[in-house]
């Protein structure tokens, strides 16, 4: 088993709590980290894990943890845990797991631990096991084959963008308070709008670009489950709406930005504009990109 065996991988850098006596990382511990890297596995698939497992009708428990240790992991080592589905049968799935250090040089790329978990989807009530969902097991096996997760859907507020309202809803109204008569507005009906839909038909994220004159479009109204942020399903909308405008002709985007998200734009590319202002009730800034 070694790195290229894995598609997907969970970055980690060990801390002074995880060390034992003998200065190496605490046995027992790999276990978490493993069980830490298996949730960043769901949301690698587009699967806000809670509400896909209740749409699935089950849920997952483990029927096996195994590990074997090659060596080990020290104090501020920067770990890389590779795991893939590498078996599924009726009713259980096996992942394999690997822990690298990428901190030691000449390390090469054997794993200093191997791992071994095997899940069994059942009712969560009775806690009986069921056979793995079709969609699920398409699901794990094109993952592993290489496919994307998620599609992007553009098209008009009928059809699209008025499937992302339940999604504007859980974000801005329940997370963040804002106003439930702000999560739509006119604008709606002529914006061109963007939606992530997983494997399992959920929406997980969208936007709506907005047409403003003279080449310029606006985008708003970015939401992403709180689940899937920093998985990529933001970016994989951004690149969905500015195809739209591309399409539309425009030259630039403008957007206004809430604080906690700069960052996320300014990796996109977007430039701040003018100065911070309050809308919605929240701290916001400008910011705009032109197109090529």
């Amino acid at each position: 088993m070694q790195r290229q065996d894995f598609r997907f991988f969970h970055r980690l850098r060990v801390r002074w709590a995880e060390v034992d006596m003998q200065k190496i990382v605490f046995n027992a511990h790999y276990l978490m980290y493993f069980d830490t890297a298996i949730s960043d596995y769901w949301r690698a698939l587009g699967l806000p894990y809670v509400e896909a497992m209740q749409q699935l009708g089950g849920d997952l428990y483990v029927k096996k943890a195994s590990l074997e240790y090659a060596g080990s992991a020290q104090f501020d080592d920067r770990l890389q845990l590779g795991l893939r589905c590498a078996r599924i049968g009726n009713s259980s799935m096996t992942f394999e797991g690997g822990c690298f250090a990428d901190a030691r040089s000449g390390a090469g790329d054997m794993p200093l631990v191997r791992c071994e978990l095997i899940y069994v989807f059942a009712d969560p009530l009775t806690q009986t096991s069921r056979p793995v969902p079709p969609l699920l097991r398409r699901l794990l096996s094109d993952y592993e084959a290489g496919a994307s997760t998620l599609q992007a859907e553009t098209g008009p507020w009928t059809g699209i963008g008025e499937r992302g309202m339940d999604l504007r809803a859980a974000v801005f109204a329940q997370e963040q308070g804002i106003a439930p008569k702000l999560m739509g507005d006119a604008d709606d009906a002529a914006a061109r709008h963007a939606i992530a839909v997983n494997a399992i038909g959920q929406v997980v994220g969208c936007g709506r670009l907005v047409q403003r004159g003279g080449g310029v479009g606006q985008i708003g109204r970015v939401a992403v489950h709180r689940a899937l942020r920093g998985s990529g399903v933001g970016r994989q909308l951004m690149t969905a709406l500015e195809a739209c405008a591309r399409e539309a002709g425009l030259r630039e985007i403008v957007l206004h930005a809430q604080l906690g998200a700069l960052g996320f734009y300014e990796a996109a590319g977007y430039l701040p504009q003018g100065d911070v202002f309050e809308e919605a009730g929240l701290p916001h800034r400008g910011l705009g990109k032109t197109l090529a």
